[in-house]
């Protein structure tokens, strides 16, 4: 079989939220409304992931090299969002965790997950 191989996922951005629609059937999927933190995971020489949350602490896994400007721009209309602060954690060579914004309202406490 000659072309490119099946990517494991895509990524769909639209006025209403962001979907992730895996290989076999899954999605994950956040209206923009429901957003209240954006963390971005480095890996080292691995794709970075931005991690966007609900009060609930569930989320949409979007990796980098999954996005577009539609995804970028769109992040912007977040009350406040720098982003500067986002391009500075995602080109950290370092491995880690970074959370780049929170909404102004925040829920108390969101859990520390683990990433794949």
């Amino acid at each position: 079989m000659h072309g490119n191989p099946m990517p494991d996922s895509y990524v769909y951005v639209t006025e209403e939220g962001v979907a992730r629609h895996y290989a076999d059937g899954s999605v994950e999927a956040l209206a923009w409304e429901d957003v209240v933190e954006v963390r971005v995971v480095t890996e080292g020489d691995s794709d970075v992931l931005y991690i966007l949350l609900d009060r609930d602490g569930e989320g949409c896994v979007v990796p980098r090299s999954a996005t577009d400007a539609t995804f970028l721009a769109r992040l912007r209309y977040l009350p406040d969002f720098d982003v500067d602060r986002l391009t500075i954690a995602s080109d950290a060579r370092q491995a880690g965790v970074t959370v780049v914004w929170r909404s102004p309202d925040p829920p108390t406490a969101l859990p520390d997950l683990e990433y794949d």
